[in-house]
């Protein structure tokens, strides 16, 4: 889908992911998680794939490894990734787009917990949103839609009034399953598995198209 081919709507709000959306981690993530999967055998490069967009306790709970606590052992990753943020940066565009947002009018919806999230933020020089949806703040992540109907309802809007912009598999199916309209961010993913997304907007990047998307939220 091309931009002009949005929804002829004003949207209340936009719903941001955060790393892959709005961020580049992916070396510094998956440098972690790599260490952390070869400690315990696992095969690194299937395994790696899989990590985008899902909440680490999530990820390791399903891997269903014998004596292995998923909650003490996503603490040891997330700690790991906030003292890795070398390499962490903007997705191009991504700072000077959220700070033409009103603050009342964005918020930032991602599977990390909130310190890490925080730490990656500024790490890339972003703003900090006045609402932030973490791991922490529901009991089902993405793909289950319930971060982003939590955001949309803290900044007093229906979700089905918002534009989401999302980038890996996981955080698609949550968008599409939480009745907002989607934007595909491509810029470090280039395939995404539902079907659903190749009839959605997808842009690079925020230097892209930005402008068009600005003007398509609802002003005052």
């Amino acid at each position: 889908m091309t931009p002009q081919s949005l929804p002829d709507q004003h949207f209340a709000a936009m719903l941001f992911d955060m790393d892959g959306t709005i961020i580049n981690s992916i070396a510094a993530a998956e440098q972690v998680w790599a260490q952390w999967a070869r400690s315990h055998g696992i095969d690194v490069p299937a395994f790696l794939p899989g990590i985008h967009g899902r909440r680490a306790i999530d990820t390791i709970a399903s891997l269903n490894l014998a004596g292995v606590n998923a909650e003490k052992e996503a603490a040891f990753i997330t700690m790991a990734e906030i003292e890795q943020v070398e390499g962490v940066q903007e997705i191009p565009g991504a700072a000077v787009f959220l700070r033409q947002i009103p603050q009342t009018k964005w918020a930032v919806v991602t599977s990390a917990p909130r310190e890490l999230a925080l730490t990656r933020l500024k790490a890339a020089g972003l703003p900090i949103p006045q609402v932030l949806i973490s791991a922490e703040d529901v009991e089902q992540g993405k793909p289950k839609p319930d971060c982003y109907l939590l955001a949309a309802q803290r900044l007093g809007v229906n979700c089905a009034e918002c534009l989401i912009f999302e980038d890996a598999d996981i955080g698609i199916q949550a968008a599409l399953a939480s009745g907002g309209t989607l934007v595909v961010i491509t810029a470090t993913h280039t395939q995404h598995s539902p079907a659903a997304a190749r009839d959605q907007l997808a842009v690079e990047d925020y230097s892209q198209h930005g402008a068009l998307l600005l003007s398509k939220l609802k002003q005052g």
